[in-house]
C-alpha cells in the first residue's frame, strides 16, 4: 500500500520520458510518479527506491527522493515561509510547502518564525500541520528524576503551567509554581526533571537544585541591587509577589541567595533595604 506522508521503499514498474512509476511490487495497479529530475541516474525497471509520498499542486500523489523534515505523526520544528488566505505555509524540506491552517495555530505566526508542529492528514486526505501537538507526544521517555532535558514550549496554561515537548516527542510540563521567568510558546528550555509521574509524563523545572542554583541566584540579586543604584528598596521580608516580579524566583530561593551574600559580606540588610557593600 502506498502511504501518503510516509517514507517507503517502492519498486520501479514503468519508465516514461517524464519519470518513472513506482509501486509496492510489479503487477500492482496503484502506482505513483517519481518525476524525472528526482530519478537517480541508471535507474531501471525492477529497482527499489526509497521515497516520500505527498501530493502535488493538482492534488495527485507524487514521490520524491528528498528527505522530508517530518512524516505523518511526527513532531518537529519547521520554519514559516509565508502567510496566506487560509493559513501559513511551512518549509518541510520538499518542493512544496505544507499548510498550517489558521484553526491549527495556537497564536498567529509570522514569516521566519520557527514553530513546533505535527504532520497529519486532514479530512480531505491532504497533508497539513498543527501546533496542537499534545496528542502526538509520548509518555515513554528514557528520563529519570534530576536528569537534564531540552524541550520546546508549545502551550501555556496560566493555572497549570507550561507544556513542553521534551526532545520534541515526550510529555513534559513546568508547573505554574516553577515558572519564575518569562516563558512563551516556541521557547527552547533547558530543564531538570522534578519527577516522573505514574503515567510517564515529566514534571520539569528550569532551575537547578537549591544548593546548585544559589550562586546563580546570588549574582542575579546583586545585578538587581545595582539596577537600584546599590540600594534595594525592600529587604528579605518582602512579599513573594514583589520578589517574583523583580527576581523571577521564589521567596525561599531569594532568602537563600541573600543569606549567602550576607555571609560573604557583600551586602548588608537594614530595616527597609538591602545595600551592596
Amino acid at each position: 500500500m502506498i502511504e501518503l506522508g510516509k517514507v517507503q521503499e517502492l519498486e520501479v514498474v514503468r519508465q516514461k520520458t517524464f519519470g518513472v512509476y513506482l509501486s509496492e511490487k510489479s503487477g500492482d495497479e496503484a502506482a505513483v510518479l517519481l518525476p524525472k529530475k528526482q530519478v537517480p541516474e541508471g535507474t531501471k525497471i525492477g529497482d527499489r527506491l526509497t521515497v516520500f509520498i505527498y501530493k502535488d499542486s493538482q492534488d495527485r500523489l507524487i514521490a520524491t527522493t528528498r528527505t522530508p523534515l517530518l512524516q505523518v505523526g511526527e513532531v518537529g520544528v519547521l520554519t514559516v515561509k509565508d502567510v496566506g488566505r487560509i493559513g501559513a505555509f511551512l518549509d518541510m524540506g520538499l518542493e512544496k510547502e505544507v499548510l498550517l491552517p489558521f484553526k491549527e495555530q495556537n497564536h498567529p505566526v509570522q514569516p521566519g518564525e520557527q514553530c513546533l508542529v505535527a504532520l497529519y492528514k486532514d479530512k480531505t486526505n491532504r497533508l497539513a500541520v498543527t501546533m496542537r501537538v499534545y496528542q502526538y507526544m509520548s509518555n515513554q521517555s528514557p528520563y529519570q528524576k534530576d536528569d537534564q532535558v531540552t524541550g520546546t514550549v508549545y502551550e501555556i496554561n496560566e493555572r497549570l503551567g507550561a507544556f513542553v515537548a521534551v526532545d520534541n516527542r515526550y510529555y513534559g510540563m513546568i508547573p505554574e509554581k516553577e515558572m519564575y521567568g518569562g516563558i512563551h510558546p516556541g521557547d527552547i528550555v533547558e530543564a531538570r526533571v522534578l519527577k516522573v509521574r505514574d503515567d510517564g509524563k515529566l514534571d520539569l523545572s528550569p532551575r537547578q537544585k537549591a544548593y546548585l542554583q544559589m550562586d546563580t541566584d546570588a549574582e542575579l540579586v546583586l545585578k538587581v541591587i545595582d539596577e537600584f543604584d546599590g540600594v534595594l528598596p525592600f529587604n528579605d521580608k518582602a512579599s513573594p509577589e514583589t520578589i517574583k516580579r523583580e527576581f523571577h524566583m521564589s521567596k525561599n530561593a531569594f532568602k537563600r541567595a541573600v543569606g549567602h551574600l550576607l555571609k560573604e559580606g557583600r551586602i548588608r540588610i537594614t530595616e527597609k533595604t538591602i545595600e551592596r557593600i
